[in-house]
């Protein structure tokens, strides 16, 4: 049996960073993973260049449970942090819109900068190493019993991440090992994830697959504007994305097409000005011939514009301006980003990422009830979480 400081399950984003850290202490450092190698998701994170943090970050770009807990650990590490190290490493990156910071050769570069600090901190890696159990020995030690050895610590990091991405390793084991220690986990469920939709409105606009438009997305009291992507599935792009963190089952939610844009009063005006255009060709100046073709009715779109009453503009403005769609549900863990729910945050303390009721259990980063945004926000949460419990494991 091996013993050490701090054992850290888990080799992504959270986890190096804490590993990192926790090495700087003096700490004898061991990371536990069953992948080949650390920092898959990292390496995908925006489509390869890594998404790595966003010019603006605050609490409210966060959703959970409890809504000021990753108020201390992102004012503690900051964006600003995580940037000077890309300085220091002579990393190029560049900012795209909303405040995104990308790598501007590959998200490797990330990787080999974490794995370059882990060196110099002297953490020891075991990959390809699947846990067994985790036990408390003498309500001192940890015991992480694994297919390679048993190995104890004073320490344990749980970094295990959530649910998203199966294709790369995601399990449900830090739930497991939070549950094992009577902590509450709330229900996990994908998210940043497209949505599919029922079968006759997946029908009836099968045929814009591929189109892509801007609007705006609400969900109950919360909306986004991005841009919208039809699929042959349902509905992605950065708009759904983004709303799908705030959806639950059943919800509808509503689509404006026309974001900024006076339809009502411009169809007026069109009809007094050409009465004998069509309804369909004053809306494919505003919007795609296809779209407008599944959202508005045949008979309605060929009227010309004359003999159209002002009840039935309402109708058409309502139709584009106020789309009310009830998703199906969504395309899962597969193509999520991330994971909603995790670990009860009320269990774990903000300023150190113990659990409040077990001394030298820690947990970070997405296997927490944290869910950032898209932009950047998820993988800030895993250096900022990561960092904090490296000052203390």
């Amino acid at each position: 049996m091996a013993t050490t400081d701090v054992i850290i399950i888990g080799a992504g984003a959270s986890g190096l960073v804490c590993a990192i850290e926790a090495g700087k202490r003096g700490r004898r450092v061991l990371v536990l993973d069953h992948q080949k190698h650390p920092g898959q998701k990292i390496l995908m994170s925006g489509g390869g260049r890594c998404n790595f943090t966003n010019l603006c970050v605050e609490a409210s770009n966060y959703i959970s449970r409890n809504p000021h807990f990753c108020k201390s650990a992102l004012s503690r590490f900051t964006q600003w942090d995580f940037i000077a190290k890309l300085d220091n490493h002579k990393i190029p990156f560049h900012e795209r819109d909303h405040g995104q910071l990308f790598c501007d050769n590959s998200a490797r570069d990330i990787l080999e900068m974490l794995e370059a600090e882990c060196r110099q901190a002297k953490v020891n890696f075991m990959f390809e190493t699947q846990i067994k159990s985790v036990d408390r020995k003498n309500d001192q030690m940890f015991q992480v019993s694994t297919d390679k050895g048993e190995f104890t610590a004073s320490s344990l990091v749980v970094a295990t991440g959530g649910l998203s991405i199966p294709g790369v390793g995601a399990t449900p084991l830090g739930y497991k090992i939070a549950e094992s220690f009577n902590i509450k986990v709330w229900p996990p469920s994908p998210g940043l994830v497209p949505f599919t939709l029922q079968p006759q409105e997946k029908q009836r606009l099968a045929g814009l697959s591929g189109m892509s438009v801007d609007a705006v997305v609400s969900c109950g009291q919360t909306c986004f504007r991005e841009n919208l992507l039809f699929t042959h599935r349902g509905l992605s792009g950065p708009v759904i994305l983004q709303i799908s963190v705030h959806w639950e089952p059943g919800q509808s939610l509503v689509v404006d097409l026309l974001p900024g844009v006076d339809l009502l009063s411009q169809l007026k005006q069109a009809q007094s000005e050409r009465p004998r255009q069509q309804v369909k060709s004053m809306l494919t100046d505003l919007l795609p011939r296809r779209l407008v073709q599944a959202m508005v009715p045949a008979e309605l779109a060929e009227a010309p514009l004359g003999s159209v009453s002002h009840t039935r503009f309402e109708q058409i403005a309502a139709s584009l301006k106020q789309w009310e769609v009830k998703p199906g549900g969504t395309e899962g863990y597969r193509t999520a980003e991330v994971t909603k729910g995790g670990v009860d945050c009320d269990a774990i303390s903000s300023k150190t990422m113990e659990a409040t009721q077990k001394k030298g259990l820690y947990f970070i980063g997405e296997v927490l009830d944290v869910t950032g945004w898209l932009g950047g926000y998820n993988l800030q949460w895993a250096w900022s979480s990561g960092w904090v419990a490296g000052q203390y494991a």
